[in-house]
């Protein structure tokens, strides 16, 4: 066998044993061989599966799990759930109004009610679950964290602005109020066995 050495020209050996040396080329050639070989023990890509049957998800199912974790599409169903609860909290608040109790309305005069505090109510819930979603989505990117933070921060600016119209010390107290209200439920939903249940 050959010597793990390289031959040096500049050098001149006496010795027969050091002429058995690999010489440049034979060195390269065997290095790639050895290291860069295309030959893998593993050609297949293996996939922990400890938590259950496990696949390399297509490139379609991919793109539609980015269009779902995207901001947009977050500040958008946020603002069709909002705006759907919105709805239902309007119509149950015209229901029982209390000048439904005192005043005699017709049937034309209550429906115009009705959808007068609806679509009002639905545009508050929809303009509020936008702006959060959105908001929380864009610090979490930011900040690359999922924490509690994110929910104050995001209940902030939100109540900041719906504050703003009535002026700045409203947008203070609205802030201040909505980073409250987002932190505390953010903390019953993270510690409450209602939605994180015991085995």
């Amino acid at each position: 066998y050959k010597s793990f050495r390289m031959s040096d020209p500049t050098q001149n050996s006496t010795s027969p044993d050091q002429n058995l040396v690999f010489t440049p080329s034979e060195f390269e050639s065997i290095s790639k061989y050895l290291i860069g070989s295309s030959v893998r023990l593993y050609p297949n890509i293996i996939v922990p599966q400890s938590a259950g049957p496990a696949r390399i998800q297509e490139k379609p199912e991919l793109m539609m799990t980015s269009v779902i974790e995207s901001c947009p599409f977050k500040s958008v169903m946020s603002f069709v759930v909002g705006g759907a609860l919105g709805g239902f909290m309007g119509l149950f608040s015209s229901s029982i109004a209390p000048h439904h109790q005192t005043v005699q309305l017709s049937t034309r005069e209550t429906l115009i009610d009705m959808k007068t505090t609806i679509v009002s109510n639905a545009k508050g819930f929809a303009f509020i679950g936008f702006m959060f979603a959105g908001t929380e989505c864009i610090i979490e990117s930011y900040r690359a964290k999922t924490d509690m933070k994110n929910a104050v921060y995001s209940g902030a600016v939100t109540g900041g602005i719906l504050g703003l119209r009535a002026g700045i010390k409203a947008a203070g107290m609205g802030a201040a109020g909505f980073a409250a209200f987002s932190a505390a439920i953010d903390y019953f939903m993270h510690t409450s066995t209602l939605f994180n249940p015991t085995n």
